[in-house]
């Protein structure tokens, strides 16, 4: 009888898959990090120029990946960067619904990594990354409810020298110019640990100082139309708040109080001439809380503030709509013994604050929805006359929608006002992170912006983005600034939204360009074959 011999255990094979694992559990770490990174390039910092490095970090990790691990990566980015960076959401809301919202806003981050994933296969990919990387903020800026631009890259950018390309093709250019710098200085690195040529090395050298230097000579650009004109005083009240946070809103009339307090003792100083006499003035949004157009108790203490001063008053309003079910935010101009002569109101209200979308369906997962209100959109182009000055009002967060402060410079703005609530975040980043978006708007359409807040930070900000006057935080001040009017016009304010629509044709364009390339070539292998 032949007996086999025996045969020995096979070799295990190496554990691949447990090292890819832990390879994608790096680049994971990795994509997180470099958010992260870019969150610390934004104000109140300003370390603009971590963005750069960010962006290099997300493409190396994008670079020639499937679109599925370019939609994680991107996604992971997205989390590090957007979760600390609205952590004031989770100030007033609380944990879950912070969460959610930072989720739910990654997944645009997350197509825009697999976007750039995919076409990182082509010639000058920085280019067509970059146009990708604009289209998903543009997404992300329109779709759900309106959008929300909070966070996008220029808005980082307001002390780089970079931000003057916002007087040329406004935030988008600005985005695109800031991820381009950051992804070829990725490629330039990648290449130079490949040990590439000197040929290789160039190209991404040459795009990435091309792109960078287009920041300050921009600035030499000169405007289309118009030029500096008359100037006018104007003052900026922060009447403060009995207390930070929502109880706030309880104490309606103490606010309203604080804000007349503060208008007569500016008129005092006047007076005594500590300060120069404004011709206008600018009150913050819910300075008045109580309708004075329905409460005659309200209207007296505002024109008292207006008589004393002898301007006209930008009130910030709650006012009651004819439904007797919805309000509207508004900015009211007051006139000494007069009253309210125009209006502007808030265009663009906050979903799940101002209002709530899909309440009966989002009361089945939090009760915080019968908390939110019942406000009414607005229509008009944002502008009011007052003492002769067109003042381009954009309430609140509506600064960080390119359209609202495009409309209010295309209808005569001279100066932009944005009259703003910010108590509700307490001590947060979000006051910065809002004045850094006023900063970019100056310059895209070379206005002064005057901020006038509740708690603080109120400031002044030149058409080049220098904040030359600001406040502290939850304290009492007035703010008076000498005030250029302006009625020039910038490429930006000229070209509107075409910027932004041509980039985003180039980086859907690289996207369905990719797609033929690898069809071909998969048509191309199946008849070699």
């Amino acid at each position: 009888m032949v007996v086999a011999a025996p045969t020995a255990d096979p070799v295990p094979a190496p554990p691949r898959r447990r090292r890819l694992s832990s390879a994608v559990v790096v680049r994971a770490v990795a994509a997180v990090g470099a958010g992260l990174l870019l969150y610390v390039s934004f104000p109140p910092r300003t370390l603009w120029w971590l963005a750069l490095p960010a962006f290099a970090l997300l493409g190396a990790l994008v670079y020639r990946r499937r679109a599925r691990a370019g939609f994680g990566y991107g996604f992971l980015f997205g989390v590090g960067f957007l979760l600390p960076l609205l952590t004031w959401i989770g100030s007033l809301v609380g944990p879950v619904p912070w969460v959610a919202l930072v989720l739910g806003e990654s997944l645009f981050v997350g197509l825009g990594g697999a976007g750039m994933a995919y076409v990182s296969r082509l010639p000058a990919a920085p280019i067509w990354s970059a146009a990708v990387w604009v289209a998903s903020e543009a997404m992300r800026g329109r779709v759900p409810w309106g959008g929300l631009p909070w966070g996008r890259v220029g808005f980082g950018q307001p002390d780089g020298p970079l931000v003057h390309l916002a007087a040329l093709g406004g935030e988008p250019l600005l985005s695109f110019v800031t991820v381009l710098v950051g992804l070829a200085l990725g490629e330039l690195v990648r290449r130079a640990v490949e040990r590439q040529g000197n040929r290789a090395l160039a190209v991404p050298l040459i795009i990435g100082v091309l792109a960078f230097i287009t920041g300050p000579l921009s600035a030499l650009v000169p405007t289309l139309s118009g030029g500096p004109g008359a100037t006018v005083t104007i003052a900026a009240v922060q009447g403060n708040v009995p207390r930070l946070g929502l109880d706030f809103n309880s104490q309606r009339r103490a606010v309203l109080d604080n804000h007349v307090k503060e208008t007569e003792q500016l008129a005092s100083d006047v007076a005594a001439g500590k300060l120069a006499k404004p011709d206008l003035v600018i009150w913050p949004e819910n300075s008045s809380d109580i309708d004075p157009l329905r409460n005659p108790d309200a209207a007296v203490q505002i024109d008292r503030a207006a008589q004393a001063v002898g301007v006209p008053i930008l009130v910030g309003a709650v006012l009651q709509n004819s439904d007797g079910q919805t309000t509207s935010n508004s900015a009211l101009v007051w006139e000494p013994g007069v009253g309210v002569v125009e209006r502007a109101d808030k265009r663009r209200v906050q979903p799940f604050g101002e209002y709530m979308p899909w309440r009966s369906f989002f009361r089945l997962f939090s009760s915080y929805v019968d908390r939110a209100g019942y406000f009414a959109p607005g229509t008009g182009p944002g502008v009011v006359d007052m003492a002769g000055t067109k003042v381009g009002v954009t309430i609140c967060w509506e600064v960080a929608f390119d359209d609202l402060v495009e409309s209010s410079v295309e209808n005569g703005a001279q100066v932009l006002a944005v009259p703003s609530n910010n108590a509700t975040f307490g001590f947060t980043q979000m006051t910065f992170q809002q004045m850094a978006m006023s900063q970019v708007r100056s310059v895209e359409h070379d206005r002064t912006s005057i901020i006038a807040t509740t708690s603080g930070v109120s400031a002044t900000i030149d058409p080049d983005g220098t904040v030359t006057q600001s406040t502290k935080q939850f304290t009492p001040a007035v703010l008076v600034n000498r005030t250029v009017l302006r009625d020039t016009v910038t490429l930006a304010t000229a070209l509107g939204a075409v910027p932004e629509w041509v980039l985003v044709a180039l980086g859907v364009g690289a996207v369905g360009a990719t797609v033929v390339i690898r069809r071909q070539r998969s048509v191309g292998k199946d008849e070699d074959g």
